[in-house]
């Protein structure tokens, strides 16, 4: 056995060295999460009966009754659902495309790199379970949040007269709609954005400086080099980005879907909310499928 681990290639130790790496989670996953997934299977195609005194519950296996329910008597999932594809569709590229330019610019030589880079990096600190309890829980946020609400909408937004300017009704209004609710939602896009810009910022350091010079002497402008180069470069970034992007933007807490989710469990209706819970999942896997084959066909590979 060790004499074949010897005998490996560069590319078979790496590949070893990976999935010890991630042994633990492998670990973890299959002693204290399998038996939950299969049990949350269960319940979605049953209906469950609580008994609070003796702190049990017991199932009755109803087909796919709950996920009927889901898609054609439940009046709220399906509205939500499609308010957070729509959202994402533009939230997701607006946090690429902002992460990338951060990146571009924390790349360049100036004074106080690092600690401009560690300010970047403070929303992944921010987002993260207990900053982000604090936020949410902290009482002056809160009157704040709540003076800005009771005020004029239109005039508490800080784009506010240039959207009143803008929409005032013609053809570009829903595209101008959707650039302003970017606009509005830059404080949680670069919160959302630290480690993005961390991936990024990773790829822009593994160029050798040396094609931006030969580019340079062939001639080639800042701009060329940046499309023939560092765009190619990066692509397989971007495709690992927009997959972290999609899927932390649809496990969110403030996801509408998985606000109607953990409300439905608060009610005690368990066989609902898990078909709601594997639907959810089932849709967000077809979406961030959808966008790696298409992604994945303009990716470079440099060798």
């Amino acid at each position: 056995m060790l004499k074949k681990l010897r005998n490996l290639d560069f590319a078979g130790k790496n590949a070893i060295a990976g999935y010890l790496f991630i042994s633990p989670f492998i670990i973890g996953f299959l002693v204290f999460m399998v038996a939950p997934i299969l049990e949350s299977i269960r319940m979605s195609l049953s209906e469950v009966n609580l008994n609070l005194t003796e702190s049990k519950y017991a199932m009755v296996f109803n087909n796919f009754t709950n996920y009927n329910k889901v898609f054609r008597v439940d009046p709220v999932f399906n509205r939500l659902l499609t308010d957070e594809l729509i959202k994402m569709v533009y939230t997701v590229p607006a946090i690429i495309v902002f992460s990338f330019f951060v990146a571009l610019i924390l790349n360049q030589k100036f004074k106080l790199r690092g600690f401009v880079r560690s300010v970047f990096f403070l929303p992944v600190i921010l987002s993260a379970g207990v900053m982000l309890g604090l936020e949410v829980d902290n009482s002056l946020l809160q009157d704040m949040q709540q003076l800005i609400a009771e005020s004029n909408a239109a005039t508490s937004r800080i784009t506010g007269v240039i959207e009143r300017l803008l929409l005032t009704g013609g053809f570009f209004d829903s595209f101008l709609y959707y650039i302003i609710e970017i606009v509005n939602g830059i404080y949680n896009i670069a919160l959302t954005s630290g480690l993005q810009i961390i991936i990024f910022l990773s790829g822009l350091q593994t160029i050798s400086p040396s094609m931006y010079e030969a580019s340079k002497i062939e001639g080639a402008t800042a701009w060329e080099s940046f499309w023939k180069i560092t765009f190619p470069m990066i692509s397989s970034l971007i495709l690992v980005n927009m997959v972290y992007s999609v899927i932390d933007y649809f496990v969110r807490s403030d996801n509408q879907v998985m606000q109607r989710i953990t409300d439905t469990i608060g009610k005690g209706d368990y066989g609902f909310s898990s078909a709601m819970a594997w639907s959810y999942f089932i849709i967000v896997i077809a979406v961030v499928g959808v966008l790696a084959a298409i992604i994945s066909r303009r990716v470079y590979y440099y060798e």
